[in-house]
């Protein structure tokens, strides 16, 4: 673990942004719960939006609305300008080559969806390998193992260490023959930082195309898809300062262009006939419907937000602030309760899953909310990685550019508070 040994509570800012003026664009974490101040420490399921958001978005309601690509009156064009200029600000904040490649889906799990059901659909057959993790969410597991009861084909599972890290002793035995491997930036249980650029190289090397589930690094540390090397990358809005009802899937052009559409309707296609359809181009192709307007324009502007305090700057608060956690967690809880992840906060994100002895997470959880720290219990929606840690449940913490030290402080002292609780 970096950093020393200080465990004393701090609320000074990270390099580049002062936690304290962040917080106050954040209206929620103002109140006020039996005495106590908020402490929201459940980013990893859905982080907060600022001002900057919810204004951005009732300035569309109220005075730019209308269905977008249709109308020709200033209103509508207004409205579509603000739809694409939203997708030319996820393609910057992401790296990508042109925003042609950047799709609207309603989260990242329709995102993963579609490319299962899509590209999986038209290019695997009987026999055919997908490879997967023991790290990933439900949401990267479910759609493959659909697609493999509909198509016979074989799922295999990259194995984790001891820490909750991925195993890649045998990822090239993995990777022999497979013909598409989907795996997570980031796991969001036990915090682990995949080693992406090494997945992607043995499955390139293999002939495999690759998805990387990125919804719990992109809306904390810079990430460039260009570089990456991947060909497909997820995530959704709400998880980055944006609200719900919109995600990302972006596509490489020649990929995106070669799979058939995933919905079909209005919006989607060049022309319709009785005897059948001709799709449009990227990236309406894979866009059917009424997109999520207001939602779009709410996520450009959380990248205008993100980009404004700057990626690098976060991810560093974030090292800072895990650091600090496992440092204060281990000092006062000590044998009590266990930390499951990598024990280096630079090899891990900003989340912490602690199983306490002898309390079920759920317990843990309704005790700290007495204290105003809100926290997520359960499975996470990643069972499999549950069994293989030989838990039901943890009781997480996850911070994001609006927490500090007085947060990880007020865990603690639930944390304490609950080991008491129920040792009596």
């Amino acid at each position: 673990m970096s950093g020393d040994d200080d465990i004393t509570g701090s609320s000074a800012a990270s390099e580049g942004f002062d936690v304290a003026s962040v917080r106050k664009d954040f209206p929620i974490l103002e109140q006020i719960q039996d005495g106590h101040r908020l402490v929201f420490l459940d980013s990893a399921a859905s982080s907060q939006r600022p001002n900057q958001v919810l204004d951005a978005m009732a300035r569309l309601y109220q005075h730019s609305y209308a269905n977008v690509h249709r109308g020709v009156y200033r209103v509508a064009e207004r409205a579509t300008n603000e739809f694409e200029g939203a997708r030319h600000k996820v393609a910057r904040f992401i790296g990508a080559p042109g925003a042609n490649e950047v799709i609207f889906t309603k989260n990242a799990t329709e995102a993963i969806n579609l490319v299962a059901a899509s590209w999986g659909r038209a290019n695997l057959g009987p026999g055919d390998a997908v490879v997967l993790s023991l790290l990933e969410h439900h949401a990267n597991i479910v759609p493959w193992q659909m697609l493999a009861a509909e198509k016979g084909l074989e799922i295999r599972w990259i194995p984790i260490t001891a820490d909750g890290a991925l195993d890649l002793t045998n990822l090239d035995r993995l990777m022999d023959g497979a013909k598409f491997c989907s795996i997570t930036a980031m796991s969001n249980v036990t915090g682990a930082l995949t080693p992406t650029d090494q997945i992607i190289a043995a499955a390139r090397a293999a002939g495999a195309r690759t998805l990387i589930d990125a919804c719990q690094s992109v809306p904390h540390m810079p990430t460039d898809v260009a570089s990456l090397g991947a060909d497909f990358v997820a995530f959704s809005g709400h998880k980055m300062l944006g609200p719900t009802g919109i995600g990302v899937l972006w596509g490489r052009e020649d990929v995106l262009d070669a799979m058939p559409p995933f919905l079909g309707g209005g919006g989607m296609i060049l022309n319709v006939t009785t005897e059948g359809f001709v799709p449009d181009g990227l990236p309406a192709k894979f866009e059917a419907g009424t997109p999520p307007i207001a939602e779009a324009v709410g996520l450009g502007a959380a990248i205008d937000y993100l980009e404004d305090i700057g990626m690098e700057a976060i991810r560093r608060h974030e090292v800072e602030i895990t650091a600090y956690a496992l440092r204060k967690l281990t000092a006062e809880l000590g044998d009590s309760i266990k930390i499951h992840g990598p024990s280096e906060p630079s090899a891990r994100g900003a989340v912490l899953s602690i199983e306490m002895d002898g309390v079920h997470a759920h317990d843990v959880s309704q005790v700290l909310d007495e204290r105003a720290v809100c926290i997520r219990p359960g499975h996470h929606c990643a069972k499999p990685l549950m069994r293989e840690l030989g838990v039901s449940a943890t009781a997480r913490a996850s911070f994001y550019l609006y927490n500090d030290n007085e947060d990880v402080d007020a865990l603690s002292d639930a944390l304490i508070r609950a080991r008491d609780f129920f040792a009596i």
